[in-house]
């Protein structure tokens, strides 16, 4: 199946990995009105398509992305422009939501995510980048909540999701300050999963873990990043009984069979999409 062509993104598959890079080089990737919205309809894509059974999220060129496209920020004003305050306010809600949703599309794809970052990862990059399963850097990698500096409030994840990768306290120093982690720090406070040693090895590395996984049941793999997401947001309890339906439904699976018979005849297991 041939991926779909975008303005802002490049979309490619290959041996069941899928790549996401967004393509604004030039502008360090910044998110224009046309990246979020194609950020959604990419990873719906890797959703929906069986031959996709994993995806890496990257940025083409010197940067992963800097953020918000500032062009895209200053125009909210007239986006919303009403003569009622209110009805003004109510779409200016429904922008954020909309947003949110975008990136949250990354989250809800059934497929692992792995982002792989270079230079800047800065404002909605960070938002961007805690919704995807894992992330990889390069040294040359930073990262900063920057909304602060525009006078604002981060809105579309990072004040959410990031607690529950480097805890309350960092995430409250670093939105409050704006201050930059560099990627060895990034590693330590457990924002990445590793520091590879340059560009070249980042792009090897996760395309290696990726290919890993891909090798994986498929089946199990979603019904793992499924059970991850819900036992994240629910009690232990609950995780458990949630877990417990899932197998109920999915355990007998030809995976299964396949995986059991592939280690009786020491051979690696073939698995349908």
């Amino acid at each position: 199946m041939n991926p779909p062509e975008f303005s802002t993104l490049a979309l490619t598959l290959d041996d069941h990995v899928a790549e996401v890079r967004l393509n604004r080089p030039d502008k360090s990737n910044a998110m224009n009105a046309a990246m979020w919205q194609e950020i959604r309809q990419a990873f719906e894509w890797v959703d929906t398509t069986p031959e996709a059974r994993v995806a890496i999220l990257s940025g083409e060129g010197k940067n992963f992305c800097a953020g918000i496209d500032l062009a895209m920020l200053g125009s909210i004003q007239q986006q919303i422009a009403h003569a009622d305050g209110a009805r003004s306010r109510e779409t200016l809600r429904r922008l954020i939501l909309d947003l949110q949703d975008c990136l949250s599309s990354i989250e809800r794809c059934r497929k692992p995510v792995i982002a792989a970052i270079q230079g800047a990862c800065v404002g909605g990059a960070l938002d961007l980048v805690t919704c995807c399963d894992m992330r990889y850097a390069a040294p040359d990698a930073f990262f900063s909540i920057k909304e602060i500096d525009l006078g604002m409030v981060a809105d579309v994840g990072t004040l959410q999701r990031l607690p529950r990768l480097i805890g309350e306290g960092m995430t409250r120093e670093l939105a409050y300050t704006s201050r930059n982690v560099d990627a060895e720090e990034a590693e330590k406070l457990g924002l990445i999963n590793f520091k590879f040693d340059d560009f070249s090895r980042l792009t090897l590395g996760v395309r290696e873990i990726a290919q890993t996984i891909a090798g994986k049941s498929p089946l199990a793999v979603r019904g793992t990043k499924d059970v991850l997401n819900f036992s994240r947001d629910h009690s232990v309890a609950d995780g458990l009984n949630y877990v417990a339906g899932w197998n109920a439904a999915m355990l007998l699976s030809a995976d299964l069979g396949e995986c059991i018979a592939a280690q009786r005849e020491k051979r690696r297991p073939n698995f349908a999409d």
